[in-house]
């Protein structure tokens, strides 16, 4: 069967993944967005001469990057520029206690060994498991639809998982290797982009802290957006068309297929649908009943990863003691975590972490000027009101301020809040959540939302809430997987090369 019209619901990572993939197979692809931009989570935005991104700011693993440009014979550096941050990140512990972490594995070594004596060697031991994890996970793993477990059924494969510590917690891993509490907290930070506790989080993910820590922090000149202008760049290259303002209203389904896809503008016919919104979206607000594959139950027993409380601001002058990466871990994380996780509530201290890439990138901002980023994680599902935005916005610049020995807020010339509400209105993101499904054990592979429909023969889904899960990187693997397995149940047009 010859099939050549998608469409495709989004245009963030994983759709635009997705879209391109179809695309250089010979597919007729068509994009509907719901905003007037792509990007989804990575939109951009300016105002008074600033230029923010909206969302991630983090650029890990540049060889997955790399691999999605070389397969359709371009380079990353063909749309935009990398530059590689040192050092990587600041993490501030305290008043007058900052760790600047360097680039470079011999100068961290020296700054663990500062800390705790035999923890270089114990450093190398570390990395030599976590590279081997990251080469099998990223590399094989993540690469797997999750549909089946025959999958894994290799025993090369089967070996493979077990060496790489599935069924050991990253917090009984961690501690291993290091006893120093600020070495562990530095090394456990990458695993809360996961979105879970390293209590309940897989040791195999210390892979993050060897794409951390070994290849290392990177800034795209311009800011994250310009990997969204590159994506949509080459997808019009492929052929992919963008349909922008397109809010999705309903899928028709006849006999189990997708037939039309339905905006508040029009209607379009659809031989395969791949759904990049939402997941759960599309499933309970945009199929009919008897075509969801999963239970309001289900849903509501899923662990999500936190939303977020964001500041965008602008600010009239240089700050002083801000690197382009700065994590407040000034108070315990102990705490904050069960109001994620445990308890849902709006923290009473909460971690947080600020970004200024102005530090690196005077073009984000006007001359003598300073682009803040503000980011507090918190659980999804809270209520969301402005009083209480302005609440956190001053607990948190108040110890931005005091820490970093500055006035800061009487130089604010911009300043935008986002959270749950926006989250909603704006990707129809379930919970309000930021970041998806939390990778943990139980939902693992087979074990999170299917990239097809278990009722509807031609939808796929792509994104955070599939597999492999949340992160950029993995949400540009998330759309080349999908677009692999409508490849095998839908066959490309007749006369297509593949």
């Amino acid at each position: 069967m010859a099939v050549t019209r998608v469409i495709v619901i989004g245009s963030g990572f994983s759709g635009l993944s997705a879209a391109t993939s179809l695309a250089g197979k010979g597919y007729d692809v068509t994009v509907l967005e719901k905003n007037s931009t792509p990007g989804g989570r990575a939109r951009s935005f300016s105002a008074s001469g600033f230029t923010f991104d909206m969302g991630p700011s983090w650029y890990w693993m540049p060889g997955v990057f790399e691999a999605y440009f070389n397969k359709f014979g371009k380079s990353t550096s063909d749309y935009y520029d990398l530059l590689r941050l040192d050092p990587s990140y600041t993490v501030v512990f305290g008043e007058n206690d900052f760790m600047d972490v360097p680039a470079r594995l011999p100068e961290l070594q020296a700054l663990f060994e500062s800390m705790e004596p035999g923890s270089a060697a114990q450093l190398d031991s570390f990395l030599e498991q976590a590279a081997y994890k990251y080469e099998v996970g990223i590399n094989q793993l993540v690469y797997k639809p999750g549909r089946s477990m025959t999958e894994f059924m290799s025993p090369r494969l089967l070996l493979d998982v077990l060496r790489m510590d599935v069924f050991q917690s990253f917090h009984k891993h961690i501690r291993r290797f290091f006893r120093h509490e600020k070495i562990i907290k530095l090394m456990e930070f990458p695993i809360l982009f996961l979105g879970a506790l390293p209590r309940n989080t897989p040791a195999l993910y210390s892979l993050m802290n060897y794409a951390d820590i070994s290849l290392g922090t990177w800034y795209p000149m311009g800011g994250m957006y310009k990997i969204v202008e590159g994506m949509v760049q080459l997808a019009e290259e492929k052929g992919v068309r963008f349909l922008y303002n397109q809010n999705v209203q309903r899928l028709e389904v006849q006999d189990g297929t997708v037939t039309h896809v339905q905006t508040e503008t029009g209607t379009f016919e659809a031989e395969v649908v791949v759904a990049s919104a939402d997941y759960h979206h599309v499933e309970k607000e945009l199929l009919p009943k008897a075509s969801q594959s999963y239970s309001d139950s289900y849903w509501d027993t899923r662990v999500m990863a936190p939303s977020s409380l964001l500041f965008y601001l602008g600010v009239n002058r240089r700050l002083q003691n801000l690197r382009h990466h700065n994590l407040f871990f000034d108070e315990d994380f102990g705490p904050h975590a069960q109001e994620i996780y445990t308890h849902p509530q709006w923290p009473k201290k909460p971690l947080f972490y600020v970004s200024a890439p102005s530090v690196t990138d005077p073009g984000v901002a006007p001359e003598g000027c300073e682009n803040l980023f503000i980011l507090i994680p918190v659980a999804p599902g809270l209520q969301d009101t402005e009083e209480l935005r302005e609440k956190y916005f001053n607990l948190v610049m108040d110890r931005l301020e005091r820490l970093t020995k500055q006035d800061i807020r009487s130089h604010i010339i911009y300043k935008r809040s986002y959270a749950h509400k926006d989250f909603i209105q704006d990707y129809n993101a379930f919970k309000g959540n930021a970041y998806g499904l939390a990778n943990t054990l139980l939902q693992t592979a087979i074990l999170k939302p299917s990239l097809k429909s278990k009722k509807v023969r031609n939808l796929y889904y792509t994104g955070q809430l599939t597999v492999p899960g949340p992160g950029v990187p993995p949400s540009l693997i998330s759309g080349q997987v999908v677009a692999k397995e409508i490849e095998k149940e839908f066959a490309p047009p007749v006369g297509v090369n593949v």
